[in-house]
C-alpha cells in the first residue's frame, strides 16, 4: 500500500491541474468578455512596463498563448494513461514514464500558475477579480495557488528514487 501513494497522489494532483485547464479552455478561445476583462487590464498595466506594443500584444493574444500552454500541460499530465495503453497493446516500446510526465506537467503547471499568481498580486487585477460590478470572490486567484503548489509537489514527488531533495 505505502508505495502506491506517490503514483496515487500524483494522479490526484495532475487531474486537479487538468480540470481547471481544459474547463477554462472555452473561456480561454472564445473571447468571452470576462477573459476579455483579465488579459486586458493586465495588458494595459503591462504597457507602462513594455511599451504599447507589447502590452498591447498580451491583451489581445495573452488568452490563447496562455491556453495553449495550458493544453499542452494538461495532455503532458494526461499523457502517461495513454503510454500505459500502449505498453499493453506494444510492450516493445519504450515509453516515458509516468514519474517522468508528471514531472515535467508538474514544472509546467507550476510555471504558469505562477505567472498567474504574479499578476493577480502585481497588477491592477487583483486577488478578487471585478468585472461588471461583479467579483468572483477570489476563485481564480485560489485556484491558481493550488495549481501552483500542487505543480510543485508533483515535480518534487516525482523525482528518481534515492535522489537528493531539492
Amino acid at each position: 500500500m505505502k508505495k502506491n501513494i506517490i503514483p496515487v497522489t500524483s494522479w490526484i494532483l495532475a487531474l486537479w491541474a487538468c480540470k481547471v485547464f481544459l474547463s477554462s479552455l472555452p473561456y480561454k478561445f472564445s473571447g468571452h468578455p470576462d477573459t476579455v476583462h483579465i488579459f486586458s487590464t493586465i495588458g494595459g498595466w503591462l504597457q507602462g512596463f513594455l511599451g504599447d506594443s507589447l502590452g498591447g500584444l498580451f491583451a489581445r493574444y495573452g488568452a490563447y498563448g496562455v491556453g495553449s500552454f495550458e493544453l499542452l500541460t494538461s495532455l503532458i499530465l494526461l499523457s502517461p494513461a495513454l503510454f500505459w495503453l500502449l505498453g499493453k497493446t506494444a510492450p516493445a516500446l519504450k515509453l516515458p514514464s509516468r514519474r517522468l510526465m508528471h514531472r515535467i506537467g508538474g514544472a509546467m503547471a507550476s510555471l504558469v500558475m505562477g505567472g498567474a499568481v504574479f499578476f493577480h498580486l502585481a497588477s491592477p487585477l487583483g486577488v478578487e477579480v471585478l468585472h461588471e460590478g461583479k467579483g468572483d470572490g477570489g476563485s481564480l486567484f485560489y485556484a491558481a495557488v493550488s495549481i501552483l503548489v500542487s505543480g510543485i509537489i508533483l515535480f518534487l514527488i516525482n523525482r528518481k528514487p534515492g535522489s537528493a531533495a531539492v
